[in-house]
C-alpha cells in the first residue's frame, strides 16, 4: 500500500469521512481476485463511483442532526501528527462548537485534535446501521470499521496503512501518494496542510506525489 496522507479540501465547510481498513497482519498476506478489489488492493489507488446509495446515511450526518443525536456522546481525539501520541476525550458537541474550525497551518501536529479513528461502535450504532459499504473485500482478511469529521485544511502528515478504502460523505478529501519504495521528505509534527504551503511548491516534478480529490459518495480504495 502507497504511503499516503490525506487533506481536507479547502472550501468544504465539515468532512465526514468513513473508512474500512482491512487488518494490516493479514492483509499484507491475503490474496484478492479480480471483482472483489484485491485486484487494485496491493497494486494502485484509484476512485469508484455510483458503487452503493447512502443518501440516507447522508443526511443522518447533517451537522445538526448528529448534534441531535450523539452531542452529549464523549469521543476521542487524536493529534494530527505522524505518531498520534496524544488523545483527549471530550463531548462531541464541545469538539464540533469549540474545535472543528478551518486548519491553521501555523498550528503544530500536536497541538490540533481532530475526530478519527478512536470510535464507539455501540454507541453510534443507531447511525452506522444505516451504511451501505462497497461490494468487495480481500480473501482471508477481516475489516474493521473507523470514521471522522474534521475542518477545512485539516490531515495528517504522510504515514503507513493496509489496504483499504474510505468514503467521503460530506465535502471532499485531497490524497497525496508515494508509492512503498520512495520516502517524502516531511516534519512528522507539522500539519499536511503547513507541507502543502511550505514543501509541495518546491518539489521537482519527478518527485511530486500521486493526486487526488475524492469527492462526496466516491470510493477511494
Amino acid at each position: 500500500m502507497p504511503r499516503g496522507g490525506g487533506l481536507m479540501a479547502p472550501g468544504a465547510r465539515l468532512l465526514f469521512l468513513l473508512a474500512v481498513w482491512t487488518l494490516a497482519a493479514l492483509a499484507r498476506h491475503g490474496t484478492g481476485k479480480a471483482g472483489d478489489g484485491g485486484c487494485y488492493a496491493f497494486s494502485r489507488p484509484v476512485i469508484l463511483q455510483g458503487l452503493t446509495d447512502n443518501s440516507r446515511f447522508r443526511a443522518l450526518c447533517s451537522r445538526e442532526r448528529l448534534l441531535a443525536s450523539f452531542g452529549d456522546s464523549v469521543v476521542r481525539l487524536s493529534t494530527a501528527n505522524t505518531y498520534s501520541y496524544r488523545k483527549v476525550d471530550l463531548p462531541f458537541q464541545e469538539y464540533v462548537e469549540h474545535l472543528l474550525y478551518p486548519q491553521d497551518p501555523t498550528s503544530l501536529g500536536n497541538d490540533t485534535l481532530y475526530f478519527f479513528g478512536d470510535n464507539n461502535f455501540s454507541e453510534w450504532a443507531s447511525l452506522f446501521q444505516h451504511y451501505s459499504p462497497p461490494p468487495f473485500s480481500l480473501l482471508g482478511t477481516t475489516t474493521a470499521y473507523s470514521f471522522g469529521i474534521a475542518g477545512a485544511g485539516s490531515g495528517v502528515p504522510f504515514h503507513w496503512h493496509g489496504p483499504g478504502f474510505s468514503e467521503v460523505i460530506y465535502g471532499r478529501k485531497r490524497w497525496f501518494l508515494y508509492p512503498p519504495e520512495k520516502t517524502p521528505e516531511f516534519h512528522p509534527n507539522k500539519t499536511t496542510l503547513a507541507w502543502l504551503q511550505d514543501m509541495y511548491p518546491t518539489l521537482a516534478p519527478s518527485a511530486r506525489p500521486l493526486e487526488c480529490t475524492v469527492q462526496a459518495g466516491a470510493v477511494f480504495p
